[in-house]
């Protein structure tokens, strides 16, 4: 992950003008840290079955957290959650102004596919990329789930409704992360059940981020916290304690799939589950 951070900082969005702080706000928050765990996923999975591929899966990968780095600045707005603080430092809106905010959420999308569409792949893995990345992340992924969360706000759904909201809010994009590492290696045989996989990998992560958002203040998290009260989250619906089981019971059921998984690919993913879990619970 240093060298995929290194092949990010070479990468940043670039455009020199004399605006005072526009490219400054197109890297500031891609550079401002976070997880890098949909990077993380991509790159497990191409190391398991093709290590030599690495150095161009490194496009993929930035590309999705790209995207990601959009979604939060836009998710941050004052027209949205309205937070002040993300990875630990201000948010973009509250730096600058919002209109600069929106921008660069919008620069960062269509950059996302400029920095995918120069991976030094073959033209017909490139398009699978391509396509996987914007049905995951648009329409019917995770503008969808951002849709219904806004939409929904202060009124109270059932769960499988709230279930269907962070699937698509967040565990499409995490399950499009592991696809496409599939998609890069040749392994379209089990680009499926990766997504599947994904898929509840997501829902884990969001329950995860629904305790924190209670439990942590704003310095452990980096971001706004305590900010939930009026979405849909998993612990307004089901309180602590029952939003603990579910995540025992995703974990339980991720654990299992992890097993049916080939040796190489568990001895890849188990290290990056790992440490995403120990460094969400600090």
């Amino acid at each position: 992950m240093e060298q995929f951070e290194s092949f990010l900082n070479a990468h940043l969005p670039r455009a020199e003008s004399f605006h005072p702080h526009y490219e400054l706000s197109l890297q500031q928050m891609v550079q401002g840290g976070g997880k890098r765990f949909r990077p993380a996923l991509l790159l497990a999975v191409v190391r398991a079955y093709n290590p030599l591929l690495i150095q161009g899966a490194y496009h993929a990968a930035l590309a999705i957290e790209l995207l990601h780095t959009y979604s939060l600045i836009h998710d941050d707005l004052p027209a949205m959650d309205n937070a002040d603080l993300r990875r630990g430092l201000p948010t973009l809106h509250k730096t600058y102004n919002e209109v600069s905010a929106i921008l660069a959420g919008d620069a960062l999308n269509t950059y996302a596919f400029e920095v995918l569409s120069n991976a030094p792949f073959s033209d017909r893995v490139i398009v699978k990329l391509v396509r996987t990345l914007a049905h995951n992340g648009g329409v019917q992924g995770m503008v969808l789930g951002q849709a219904i969360d806004c939409y929904f706000e202060h009124q109270r759904l059932e769960l499988e409704q709230v279930k269907m909201l962070h699937i698509h809010k967040t565990g499409k994009l995490i399950a499009a992360s592991l696809q496409m590492g599939a998609f890069i290696v040749g392994r379209d045989d089990i680009a499926q059940e990766l997504y599947e996989f994904g898929i509840d990998l997501g829902l884990l992560f969001q329950i995860q981020d629904d305790i924190l958002d209670i439990t942590q203040d704003e310095i452990q998290a980096g971001k706004t916290t305590n900010n939930d009260q009026a979405k849909n989250s998993f612990v307004t619906l089901l309180g602590y304690e029952k939003a603990m089981e579910e995540a025992n019971v995703l974990a339980e059921k991720i654990t299992l799939q992890m097993m049916r998984f080939d040796e190489n690919l568990q001895c890849e993913l188990s290290p990056t589950l790992i440490h995403y879990i120990n460094r969400h619970k600090d």
